[in-house]
């Protein structure tokens, strides 16, 4: 369907505010099986670590030197921050990548894309809508681990201070405040992933393509963080930033490097989600 045609005349009534109404679009992503996986992934992450510590016995200093890993049986608190530790450089990569990267795509795999549009539905309306359930999954996804992860861990080694691997502590109220904090940094800096996911996704009408292809550029861009004769070239890599979250969670919180993380985030992904709007707008849909 041309832009051309969705200017046509429309019927008396006819208010574009009102299609495709988030609602009707979180209930169709929530009923969807890859929401329900994902999920359930998520929410046995913390079983999963809590029968490898019984199993392999608590963790301990390496070499002498004491790190957040090792404090993971602390308390519920410190067994909710591993769980982020192990799982914010991959494993939430992936929702982000899949709720913003499969949403539109998957429209056009279906052939129900150009429908959408002729019901009329504006193209901004369209992905306006399903960018917005796109990261609201992913904000959901990001909240759903720690939350089970604090209660799975307060049962298996109670309520109490987050303990620090290089001394002192955080009250629990303290620590739960942190972990706020933490979980809206990691966010953010997901935002970049869900940008490359969503602007891939009005790309192409291969849903994978556009998860996967968002999914690998996140791993490009750890991996060139990774060369350090790059200097301060990294600076510039959202993967660079992607622990400063760490910070939060000392007795002393430094913010200097979440607020830079945050400033590259937020730019790359304005910048990407432009992209999208502006190539989605442009294109010929026939799918």
């Amino acid at each position: 369907m041309s832009a051309l045609a969705e200017r046509a005349e429309t019927a008396d009534g006819y208010r574009a505010r009102r299609t495709l109404p988030l609602r009707v679009e979180l209930v169709r992503q929530l009923k969807r099986r890859r929401t329900l996986v994902m999920g359930a992934i998520l929410a046995l992450l913390p079983f999963v670590l809590v029968v490898a510590f019984a199993i392999g016995g608590d963790p301990g200093s390496r070499n002498g030197q004491v790190t957040l890993m090792d404090t993971a049986t602390a308390s519920g608190a410190n067994f909710a921050a591993v769980n982020l530790f192990v799982s914010a450089g991959f494993l939430l990569v992936i929702p982000v990548a899949l709720f913003c990267g499969d949403t539109v795509a998957s429209e056009a795999s279906w052939s129900s894309l150009r429908y959408l549009l002729a019901a009329p539905v504006p193209r901004a309306r369209l992905l306006w809508s399903k960018l917005a359930v796109g990261l609201g999954m992913s904000l959901a996804a990001m909240v759903l681990l720690p939350v089970v992860a604090l209660a799975v861990g307060t049962a298996a080694y109670g309520w109490g201070p987050l303990e620090m691997p290089t001394g002192g502590s955080l009250s629990p109220g303290t620590a739960a405040q942190r972990l706020v904090v933490v979980v809206a940094y990691i966010f953010v800096s997901q935002l970049v992933t869900a940008g490359l996911a969503f602007w891939l996704s009005t790309k192409t009408d291969a849903p994978l393509g556009a998860v996967g292809g968002a999914v690998g550029l996140t791993i490009v861009g750890n991996v060139l963080d990774a060369v350090t004769a790059l200097g301060h070239w990294r600076d510039f890599l959202p993967a660079h930033w992607q622990f400063a979250w760490a910070d939060a969670v000392q007795t002393q919180p430094e913010w200097a490097g979440m607020i830079q993380g945050t400033a590259i985030s937020v730019t790359y992904a304005l910048v990407l989600f432009a992209l999208a709007f502006r190539g989605f707008a442009r294109k010929d849909v026939v799918s």
